[in-house]
């Protein structure tokens, strides 16, 4: 078995699967679709199940994989599956069943740009999908966004910690730029597989087989009455509430002296991490601001600061989505624009720093 630590030059794609058998991982279901599909060929490649024992099927179809999600967690297994923007949507019913049966699992989006089939390039348009629920009711999924390959490998764990820590969905949505990339990094330590007996202590809630003189444990979303259904959305409210109060992740960069601010998370932030540079040589004064967690967003913090700059700029690849929650934060304080690029493209940060000085700048009275 490899060592540890281990340093290795690899894929977005290929991280997530190297970290998932590292992380004790019970079983990978899903679908081969582009830019994701070296996930799934990774594990192949590595048979897991000859090593850690986690299970890797490929699954007829998205919907196909994600009831196998639900089955596993169900049965309180760390299970996952992972797909592009058009696999996810089929997903979606599958993820509200979850969140309403409150089974943890986690989702990985390599997103890529729609709407529809669109293209098999990068794009940040599935914002909207992964953060107000692409599903039917109230409910909220744990969403991470990563910049680095990197945090590819740290998230899966992380993810898988959340979503048991509070029994929801999580979602680690990336891109094709991240997904495809290459970079060094530090391989997470091997976490063995628990136990059926860990399994059934540390999941009382499971359905792992009725034995003699035990009530059977059905996993549901279902309830026949209004009342009990009203109570249940409650339990559920309670709850994302206090994700919200505790689970809020975000990174800042050169804010102290900043007069401007740029929002952006994914690939888009490392593109803005450049445009801050050019930026600065031309001698203005910006900062990044990163939300890691797209649900809970750090609206707080994202409004604490916008009130000591003269302006916010939201860079996504995409129409015009995180804007949406970055206003409502800072709810007028400061003028917030958005810029983006759409149908795959990813912007250059010289874009980003024209967009600055066209939207911002310019128009300062």
């Amino acid at each position: 078995m490899a060592e540890e630590r281990e340093v290795v030059l690899m894929k977005g794609n290929e991280a997530i699967a190297r970290a998932a058998i590292r992380c004790g991982v019970d079983g990978y279901f899903g679908y081969p679709i582009t830019p994701q599909s070296e996930v799934i060929e990774t594990l192949a490649e590595l048979k897991p199940w000859e090593t850690t024992g986690m299970q890797v099927v490929q699954a007829e179809s998205e919907l196909a994989s994600i009831y196998m999600v639900y089955g596993a967690a169900g049965a309180g297994k760390k299970a996952m599956t992972s797909s592009s923007s058009p696999g996810v949507a089929l997903m979606q019913e599958g993820i509200t069943y979850m969140a309403g049966a409150e089974l943890p699992g986690v989702f990985v989006n390599v997103q890529r740009g729609g709407p529809g089939l669109g293209t098999i390039q990068p794009s940040q348009g599935d914002y909207f999908q992964a953060t107000r629920g692409g599903g039917n009711g109230d409910y909220n999924v744990i969403v991470l966004a990563p910049a680095s390959v990197q945090e590819m490998a740290d998230f899966v764990d992380l993810a898988f910690e959340l979503a048991f820590k509070y029994r929801n969905p999580a979602m680690i949505l990336s891109d094709g730029v991240i997904g495809q990339m290459m970079e060094k990094v530090v391989l997470p330590p091997f976490k063995p597989r628990r136990t059926d007996e860990e399994v059934i202590a540390q999941c009382p809630w499971a359905s792992t087989g009725k034995k003699k003189g035990q009530t059977r444990r059905v996993i549901t979303s279902l309830e026949l009455k209004p009342e009990a259904m009203e109570a249940r959305n409650i339990a559920l409210q309670e709850k994302y509430k206090t994700i919200k109060e505790n689970e809020v992740r975000f990174e800042t960069q050169q804010c102290d002296d900043a007069d401007y601010l740029i929002v952006a998370f994914g690939s888009a932030a490392r593109i803005a991490e450049k445009a801050i540079e050019i930026a600065r040589e031309e001698g203005l004064k910006v900062g990044l601001f990163r939300p890691i967690t797209l649900w809970p967003f750090p609206e707080k913090e994202i409004a604490a600061l916008a009130k000591t700059k003269k302006g916010v700029l939201v860079a996504e690849i995409n129409a015009g989505q995180m804007v949406q929650d970055v206003r409502l934060a800072i709810n007028g304080a400061v003028p917030v624009e958005q810029f983006g690029r759409l149908g795959g493209i990813v912007p250059e940060p010289e874009e980003i720093v024209g967009a600055l000085r066209e939207k911002l700048i310019k128009n300062e009275k």
